[in-house]
């Protein structure tokens, strides 16, 4: 019956949102390497392997663009909390993958 309304100046950061792309594009561009790597049948090309290199530099920018944007004041914080968690789940993919290489899981 009574409607609330908020009257807010807060905006999306644009490094959260950039962030949260970063994430993104990092996740399906590891996914992808991951599934053509399998599809040869386990034989990674050099390509691969440059590939998640990029992919590593890029959540690692994503993830301090992320943090950073998480400490601005004034701001709303879902796309800085989603890029900091994509960014740290690729992050994580990538170290599973280099132990999984190492010990032969």
């Amino acid at each position: 019956m009574f409607k609330k309304y908020i009257f807010t100046d807060k905006n999306y950061s644009p490094q959260s949102i950039m962030s949260t792309i970063l994430g993104i594009i990092s996740g399906v561009s590891l996914f992808y390497a991951v599934y053509f790597t399998y599809q040869n049948q386990g034989i990674a090309l050099p390509r691969y392997g440059a590939s998640v290199l990029l992919i590593l530099i890029l959540a690692f920018v994503g993830l301090i663009m992320g943090i950073l944007s998480k400490s601005e004041p004034d701001r709303f914080y879902f796309f800085s909390y989603l890029g900091i968690v994509l960014n740290i789940l690729v992050l994580c993919g990538i170290s599973f993958l280099l132990f999984a290489g190492a010990y032969g899981l």
